[in-house]
């Protein structure tokens, strides 16, 4: 008996938008569902005083791969953005990043990339000798690490708080592997990505989601597993974009997640902080950054054409029911109970698990929407 669609996509973030772009364009019946009053997932944007504020935290796009780049903009044209955050340190002062010419002249007056690259060096053989005075060839955990690629000074002032803060624990408590590399840049650069491709959607990141979702049929406050039996019976195949511990019926245990709490705030003021992105690295201040909306999409003296302006504090917490899962915490037991499930997922015949949920990994945009062009051209 043929069933009404070819594809039930459980997900209208960007894996399942671009999921359901791909299978329409190829004749594909596909209906998408949602338990969110919206879609484009973390992406979506809320518009509020006439900013379009990211709802779930800042998204930058950049790739350097030119077919994901001319696929998202044959969508919706992309601006010109540039991300260059800064940071306000525990002693005050304000610091760029990622780590270049800019910061080591500021923490250690330095004027030439010579000097830098000594006072780095200088600082990292500090780190490595107290180490192996202890006995420790390789390092134990992240404070180590960090300590080994960047020395005592930039680790102290820019990494230790904010890290602390982004994932609840003491740095020596986390595993080395959260850190293998860290951004360093003898050069006055100041842009956070070496991409070759890099901005927002213009006029915000619904119209890149709304574009993808054209030629599909949309069903959002539609919660999958509250009648999963009429769903499962719309379509021949199922594209699952949410937690997979949760499809499964927690049968190995629940994954653990981190998550991000918002505060959002209007102001009578036309510019807060001059950047869109402002990191705060102090494990006194309780919010890891302050993001100001306006800056995303407006660029020079324009931030002054409109007389307000929105930011949104973050706070980083531990995830809980009911809360939004953000980030999947890649420890040792939590990875063992993944692949527990990815084992039953490979075992589906007409299941697709895909994205940051369901495969309990950390995706940047970019790179997502490679994975899913990679699988649809692996189906055809």
């Amino acid at each position: 008996m043929t069933k009404e669609y070819d594809y039930l996509i459980v997900g209208a973030g960007l894996y399942g938008s671009t999921f359901a772009h791909l299978a329409s364009k190829a004749g594909k019946r596909c209906l998408v569902i949602d338990k969110r009053p919206h879609t484009g997932g973390n992406i979506f944007c809320e518009k509020i005083e006439g900013i379009n504020v990211h709802k779930y935290g800042a998204h930058i796009f950049h790739t350097s791969d030119r077919k994901v780049w001319d696929f998202v903009n044959s969508i919706t044209p992309f601006n010109r953005f540039t991300n260059s955050p800064i940071a306000i340190a525990p002693d005050g002062n304000l610091y760029n990043l990622p780590f270049n010419m800019n910061t080591f002249c500021r923490i250690w007056g330095v004027k030439t990339p010579r000097e830098a690259a000594a006072m780095l060096e200088q600082q990292r053989a500090r780190a490595i000798d107290k180490m192996r005075a202890e006995g420790v060839s390789e390092p134990r955990n992240l404070e180590e690490q960090a300590l080994s690629l960047v020395g005592e000074d930039i680790y102290r002032l820019l990494i230790e708080g904010y890290t602390e803060k982004q994932w609840g624990r003491k740095c020596t408590e986390l595993p080395a592997f959260i850190i293998r590399r860290l951004p360093v840049r003898l050069t006055f650069d100041n842009n956070y990505f070496n991409d070759t491709f890099q901005g927002i959607p213009e006029g915000g990141y619904n119209r890149l989601t709304d574009g993808l979702l054209e030629g599909s049929d949309v069903r959002l406050r539609t919660d999958f597993f509250e009648d999963r039996a009429f769903w499962e019976s719309k379509a021949d195949k199922i594209l699952f974009t949410g937690k997979i511990d949760e499809f499964y019926g927690y049968r190995f245990g629940k994954l653990d997640y981190r998550t991000v709490r918002f505060e959002t705030e209007v102001l009578d003021e036309p510019n807060h902080q001059g950047n869109a992105v402002v990191n705060y690295t102090s494990s006194d201040v309780p919010y890891t950054r302050i993001i100001e909306h306006k800056h995303f999409e407006t660029f020079g003296n324009a931030v002054y054409d409109n007389p307000r302006t929105v930011i949104s504090r973050e706070y980083s917490t531990e995830w809980m029911e009911g809360m939004e899962p953000f980030y999947p915490v890649n420890d040792t037991v939590n990875q063992r109970i993944y692949e527990r499930y990815a084992t039953l997922a490979g075992q589906e015949k007409n299941v697709i698990f895909g994205g940051r949920l369901a495969e309990y990994r950390y995706y940047d945009m970019a790179p997502l929407i490679a994975s899913v062009m990679n699988l649809f051209n692996g189906m055809i």
